[in-house]
């Protein structure tokens, strides 16, 4: 499967955006979909994962409460949602598909277990 991810952007302290992570070639709709993100000088970490069917969602501590995940598998696509930004959530943002499908989502903070990923869409944080 081919992801595109799009939407990341300058933004200021407080605001909001939305990514999304269009796919094609295959359907995602039988995979967990992850977002990582990696900021420079540092490794690459989880930011949130939904299920292949929607029902259940993971988070790191350091977005829940603002970042909202969600998918529409009728359109092949996954969303981000990101609200009340700060300037620590300055990175590239990845998303990913989930190698195996049908998973729960205990090993979705992972990146090993992701399969296809994303170019990658900056977000820009300014204080």
């Amino acid at each position: 499967v081919q992801l595109q991810a799009s939407g990341g952007g300058p933004v200021q302290t407080g605001g909001s955006l939305r990514l999304a992570c269009a796919a094609s070639g295959r359907t995602i709709s039988d995979v967990t979909m992850g977002w990582f993100r990696q900021a420079p000088g540092k490794e690459r970490e989880f930011v949130a994962a939904i299920r292949y069917n929607g029902d259940s969602t993971k988070y790191a501590d350091s977005v829940k409460g603002r970042f909202t995940i969600s998918r529409d598998n009728a359109k092949n696509t996954m969303f981000l949602q990101m609200n009340n930004l700060k300037p620590a959530d300055t990175a590239v943002y990845y998303c990913a598909a989930y190698a195996v499908p049908r998973t729960s989502l205990i090993w979705s903070d992972g990146a090993s277990g992701y399969g296809s990923w994303g170019q990658g869409t900056q977000v820009t944080v300014s204080s």
